[in-house]
């Protein structure tokens, strides 16, 4: 007995530490310290939400820049997609992420990069095909990265200030002002959020 009442204290005095003071403790650090980051890094105009820094969102507006390759629809449903048809089943299958993990002898993968190169070549006159950045070409692991290289949103903005009716050195500016460096000075490469520079375009836009 006096081993079980030993067990049975050092679990409960375990839980009361690991279930519930450790995490009482570092969520109270995340909302303190890192309130941002510990509620998903979101980004608000005109007083609302409009999604994550984190997340990459599918624009299709000449009016805004494009990002990666997402190879997962998991934010462009609409409400006709939820609702089942005939036989029951609804175009919506639920939020997720993922990649494909196509190879690159893989038929699919080269016809679709193929008819992206095409409409990319078709949408921004005066490109060649050797200049189009891979990461426009590609899909993240994940298929939600929210980032495109420096080359990737430079390349883009001739169509977007025909579109949008920015010139050229204000949507440069905007690019610069989002441009993140390698983190640390060491890891990753240098990137620009798609997000919060369309955002910035969408409210010069709407302000002309």
């Amino acid at each position: 007995m006096k081993i079980l009442k030993k067990s049975i204290l050092i679990t409960i005095v375990f839980m009361v530490i690991c279930g519930l003071a450790y995490p009482a403790l570092i969520t109270g650090i995340g909302q303190l310290f890192f309130h941002s980051e510990a509620n998903g890094s979101m980004i608000t105009a005109d007083g609302k939400e409009v999604g994550s820094a984190l997340l990459g969102q599918n624009f299709t507006s000449d009016k805004f820049f494009h990002g990666r390759v997402s190879s997962v629809n998991y934010n462009t449903y609409t409400e006709a997609d939820t609702k089942p048809d005939k036989t029951g089943k609804t175009a919506y299958s639920g939020v997720g992420s993922g990649s494909q993990n196509l190879a690159p002898s893989n038929k699919a993968l080269q016809e679709r990069v193929q008819k992206d190169i095409q409409d990319f070549l078709k949408s921004h006159p005066g490109v060649k095909k050797e200049d189009i950045p891979t990461d426009l070409l590609t899909s993240s692991a994940s298929g939600l990265d929210p980032d495109i290289s420096p080359a990737s949103a430079k390349i883009q903005i001739p169509a977007v200030s025909k579109a949008s009716g920015i010139s050229e050195t204000d949507l440069q500016k905007i690019v610069d002002k989002y441009t993140e460096g390698r983190t640390f000075g060491v890891f990753g490469e240098p990137r620009v959020n798609v997000l919060k520079s369309n955002i910035e375009i969408a409210l010069l836009v709407k302000n002309k």
